[in-house]
């Protein structure tokens, strides 16, 4: 299966950002491509409040985006915000395409590094997979990839995929950290890791994590074997089920824990 990550640089605009979904949804379905990622705030950037652009699932943008999936038959996966019952939003992954239409709240909130999610995000609960042509996929967050339990919960839920969207704060050593995350949790859960992530905006002031760029994907051995640089691009992985249980029987991780 072709798996397309593109890596895009949202607005303030969520109009403007489902014309990066359309593009970018065109040109991997050219290329193959069955599931489309993009990144976290697909929808709108962290640099805006997020309360008064936060809609449903069944909401104008999220049926907008499934529009287009359906147009290409492709699944894509899209951050966005929906409402939660607190008055804060909850940072919602968007899945949609091929009979699915579902969102992963994510789980995780980035309160680290000066940086207050918590502040107008809700926290989700439920870990969320989903099956397209007989690989099941599991969700997952930027932050979310800091907890390695997520990952080994997604593989126990079936999952030998796992895309993630990122919007990851820009700072000494972050990239670093970044790429030793995804192969980390790629060996922890003997999955593939797919990463789509917001480009590097340049300068900016402020602690709004608005991107680094480099999405990433990894095989289930932890090797990188596709990344974007810094800038606005898109990559096609080809992932393959035989691969996840040839590792997960060499490298027995989920079979052998203990706790």
């Amino acid at each position: 299966m072709r798996v397309a990550l593109c890596q895009i640089n949202s607005t303030p605009d969520p109009a403007a950002n489902l014309s990066l979904i359309r593009t970018g949804v065109a040109e991997a379905a050219a290329r193959g491509a069955t599931v489309v990622v993009f990144p976290e705030a697909t929808m709108a950037n962290f640099a805006v409040p997020l309360a008064p652009l936060a809609e449903p699932l069944d909401g104008p943008w999220a049926t907008a985006v499934a529009e287009i999936a359906r147009s290409a038959d492709v699944v894509v996966s899209a951050g966005m915000f929906t409402p939660a019952p607190d008055g804060r939003v909850a940072n919602t992954t968007l899945i949609t395409g091929r009979d699915h239409h579902l969102g992963y709240d994510k789980i995780h909130l980035f309160d680290a590094f000066g940086f207050a999610e918590s502040r107008t995000v809700a926290p989700g609960s439920a870990v969320v997979t989903f099956t397209v042509d007989d690989v099941t996929f599991g969700v997952a967050t930027c932050y979310d990839i800091r907890f390695p339990e997520l990952f080994r919960a997604l593989a126990d839920k079936g999952a030998t995929a796992v895309l993630l969207g990122a919007s990851w704060g820009a700072g000494p050593g972050k990239r670093e950290q970044w790429e030793l995350l995804v192969r980390a949790r790629a060996l922890d859960s003997t999955s593939w890791l797919l990463t789509a992530a917001q480009a590097d905006p340049g300068p900016i002031t402020g602690t709004a994590p608005l991107g680094i760029g480099y999405s990433t994907a990894a095989n289930p051995r932890g090797e990188i074997t596709a990344q974007l640089t810094a800038e606005p691009g898109l990559v096609v992985v080809e992932i393959d089920a035989e691969s996840v249980e040839t590792t997960r029987a060499a490298i027995p991780v989920l079979a052998n824990r203990r706790l």
